[in-house]
């Protein structure tokens, strides 16, 4: 068996369990689930598995539950994983070489979201999430979006490892907001406690932008990018785009220009830039939006699909089309390949 311990936490999940646990069981790790209070058959799927089942009497504290599943673990380092995601990729000979030469270091692991970026726009996002470490020197805090950081309370050092998922949750709308629901209530109690904790505002404007209720999530954000925070955190980006595509929804733009002031904080991610053109396409700032988005096809990969190929070429296409210029709209379109919105917009043109 892997000495490494795949810790998780469930409640009804039964539509989940074979794609999430038959890949990991196959791959020789041990499996332990806390069930928090199924009433469905998830637990007597799980017990396919694992013998590692246990029960957990939920308290409204996700680190409670984690821990707990951690405690019940047979080896020190540990793995986590959600039911809703189901492994894409791993090499497991690295996962423990680098558990042989981290001791205390937090591993980051890949998982890749469906997402909409803006009116519709569908992409896969891909984020690194802190859940590969050794329970020694590390364990969960907070009651929701918990976070893996060191035991001593010093600063947390994180290295991507080479595991991958698939964010099945995220691709199912419904699913998607009965959990902004459920996880607003205890983002609410929690900044009770820490109103002033950026990290919870940007969680807080998170689930109002799931739920569609843009005007909060602007509120949340702009709160939460009020404090001296490091714009190197992955969050922190996640929270300054976020902003502007929520202002974006609301159509307003002008104040969605505002971004311009930190441009050089973040320009060098390419997801950003891809936004700055969308705001000043939105603007009819055409010529700045064309080169962002050319800018954009220049840098490297961002965390979202196509952000630096098929997205920004698209847009500059719209915006030749708009302003008249067909021959152009036809060669950007042309650059998006196999993306269904500049096929449909191409044909349209050739005819």
């Amino acid at each position: 068996m892997v000495p490494i311990s795949v810790c998780m936490i469930a409640k009804n999940e039964e539509q989940n369990v074979h794609k999430c646990l038959a890949p990991l069981k196959k791959l020789g790790f041990e499996l332990v689930v806390a069930d928090t209070g199924s009433t469905d058959c998830a637990k007597s799927l799980i017990s396919q598995y694992t013998d590692h089942l246990y029960s957990f009497e939920w308290k409204n504290d996700f680190s409670a539950a984690r821990n707990f599943s951690i405690s019940k673990a047979s080896h020190d380092w540990i793995l986590v994983v959600d039911f809703d995601e189901y492994l894409k990729g791993a090499n497991v000979r690295n996962l423990i070489s680098f558990a042989d030469s981290h001791k205390s270091e937090i591993g980051t692991i890949t998982r890749h979201n469906p997402c909409n970026l803006l009116s519709g726009q569908s992409s896969i996002m891909t984020e690194q999430v802190a859940r590969f470490f050794n329970r020694n020197y590390n364990r969960y805090r907070g009651i929701i979006h918990e976070q893996v950081l060191p035991v001593d309370e010093s600063a947390p050092v994180y290295f991507p490892v080479d595991i991958s998922f698939y964010h099945h949750g995220y691709a199912e709308e419904g699913c998607l907001t009965e959990k902004a629901h459920r996880n607003l209530n205890l983002l609410l109690l929690a900044l009770k406690d820490a109103p002033n904790d950026p990290y919870l505002l940007f969680q807080t404007g998170k689930c109002y932008q799931i739920l569609k209720d843009y005007p909060t999530a602007c509120q949340y954000f702009d709160a939460g990018l009020s404090y001296d925070i490091d714009p190197a955190l992955a969050y922190v980006q996640d929270m300054i785009e976020s902003y502007g595509y929520c202002l974006l929804e609301q159509k307003e733009y002008e104040a969605a220009l505002s971004l311009a002031n930190v441009y050089d904080i973040f320009s060098s991610q390419t997801d950003f830039v891809f936004l700055m053109g969308l705001i000043y396409m939105n603007n009819a700032l055409f010529d700045q939006a064309v080169h962002e988005f050319q800018k954009a096809t220049s840098m490297k990969n961002g965390r979202t699909e196509g952000i630096n190929s098929y997205m920004p070429n698209y847009n500059i296409g719209v915006i030749y089309e708009c302003t008249g210029n067909k021959e152009n709209a036809m060669k950007f379109y042309a650059k998006c390949g196999n993306y269904a919105p500049a096929k449909h917009r191409l044909s349209l043109l050739q005819h």
